[in-house]
């Protein structure tokens, strides 16, 4: 029996998704700033309709705040297949210009919200070890305390140390190796496990789309300037600070020393070996690795499933199941939580794996809404042979979304037999006697 530890928050990823989704027609109820924002950006080609809208949500947060913010976004995403194909990217963005240099990280933090896998919480962390220079244990082991002692808290703990890894890996200059040594300082295998797993997705995002928000913060112009600083003026500039510096220039500081110190870049991924970089790590990296590492394969392959699956056959032993549950997840994500859609893409899976991709599928669809409605309905539309694994997948979710068992118990009601309430039970951690 696979460990329900070892899935817990691992696949609360972004489903790497497509950008040539059709469809852009305005909902009715829309903010007069999100019609402005519609009508300006829409025509455009996608990369310069993704800056557009971007620029459009950072004068809304700017001028009314994170939740005003994050609204418009979903008004958008509704309005816009392609915003809401690339809906997580633009919530870090939406994360990473609410934090400043200075501000309490669990004020700005707390005014995020669960919108679209939570990346605004994300993006919060990001810019916040940006701003505050180098993570040493006291740090690392210290952001996220605040969300440890109470249960109830457990859907942010895990938010704060998925962008834990997402921002030791943008601080280190995705340095991915050294990301993870900055997981290593967490105590428990629970954080680090949820450490790495955003780790292994801001390594693979920023690979294949790497104009996404958190480049801004280590762009090549300013890590040159940091570079001449050092090599030219390093010491006057360390005793005179400029105090008006923010997240960006401590990103490229971060970034220049590492070359300075010859550090060679990391390559995220390589064309030639579909299981990279798994492939070269520990075992202790490999569950988070594997649930996220069917999207490098995707972007190779030019998104055929059924070579995906294929060399997801190939992983080793002990990580197999992981890589059928990433595919999963980047089905939901590339089918834009389409019930019907990602059924049939994890029907192109071999039979003896594909319980694994429906149980990618079912967490994606709890991920995106931090709801257990659209999990449970895609459960009961799949075979029956594979309908315990989906059950168990609800409930190992359930145990993230629920601090309370009794609330997990009650939520697991939504299965469709008494049987598969209990596999819910038992990935939900409920006490069966």
């Amino acid at each position: 029996m696979r460990s329900h530890v070892r899935g817990l928050g691992l696949v609360m990823a972004i489903g790497i998704a497509s950008t040539t989704c059709g469809g852009s027609s305005l909902p009715p109820g829309m903010s007069a700033g999100a019609v402005a924002a519609f009508e300006a950006c829409r025509e455009l080609a996608w990369e310069e309709r993704q800056g557009c809208y971007e620029a459009r949500l950072l004068d809304e947060l700017d001028g009314a705040g994170v939740g005003a913010s994050l609204e418009m976004l979903e008004a958008l995403a509704a309005a816009d297949m392609a915003v809401r194909s690339q809906s997580h990217v633009l919530t870090h963005a939406i994360g990473i210009n609410a934090y400043s240099p200075g501000e309490t990280f669990t004020d700005v933090f707390g005014e995020c919200t669960e919108l679209f896998q939570s990346g605004c919480y994300h993006g919060v962390v990001q810019a916040y070890f940006i701003a505050t220079g180098e993570p040493n244990q006291e740090v690392v082991a210290g952001l996220c305390e605040p969300y440890e002692a109470d249960p109830a808290d457990r859907w942010l703990l895990f938010q704060c140390l998925h962008g834990l890894g997402h921002g030791l890996t943008m601080y280190y200059g995705h340095h991915l190796l050294m990301a993870l040594e900055g997981c290593d300082l967490l105590a428990t295998r629970w954080n680090r496990d949820s450490c790495y797993g955003g780790a292994f997705m801001e390594n693979v995002v920023n690979a294949i789309a790497p104009h996404h928000p958190a480049a801004a913060l280590v762009s090549d112009g300013a890590a040159m300037d940091a570079m001449d600083a050092m090599e030219g003026g390093a010491e006057e500039a360390a005793e005179a600070p400029d105090p008006d510096a923010g997240a960006h220039d401590h990103g490229a500081m971060a970034m220049a020393e590492g070359m300075a110190e010859g550090v060679e870049p990391f390559e995220a991924m390589r064309a030639d070996d579909p299981h990279y970089p798994c492939s070269i790590l520990d075992d202790q990296y490999l569950t988070a690795c594997y649930l996220m590492q069917t999207s490098a394969m995707l972007w190779l392959n030019d998104w055929d499933i059924a070579d995906a699956a294929s060399s997801c056959r190939e992983a080793p032993d002990g990580w197999r199941d992981d890589c059928f549950v990433s595919l999963g997840r980047d089905i939901s994500g590339r089918t834009l939580q389409d019930e019907g859609d990602a059924r049939r893409e994890c029907q192109k899976t071999p039979e003896d794996y594909r319980e694994w991709c429906y149980a990618g599928v079912v967490k994606n669809f709890v991920d995106v809404t931090a709801t257990t409605e659209a999990g449970f309905s895609f459960c009961r539309t799949i075979e029956d042979w594979a309908k315990p694994r989906c059950h168990e997948a609800m409930g190992e979710e359930l145990y993230v979304l629920y601090a309370d068992e009794a609330g997990r118990r009650g939520a697991c009601e939504a299965s469709e037999t008494e049987e598969l309430a209990l596999a819910c039970r038992r990935g939900a951690r409920v006490r069966t006697d």
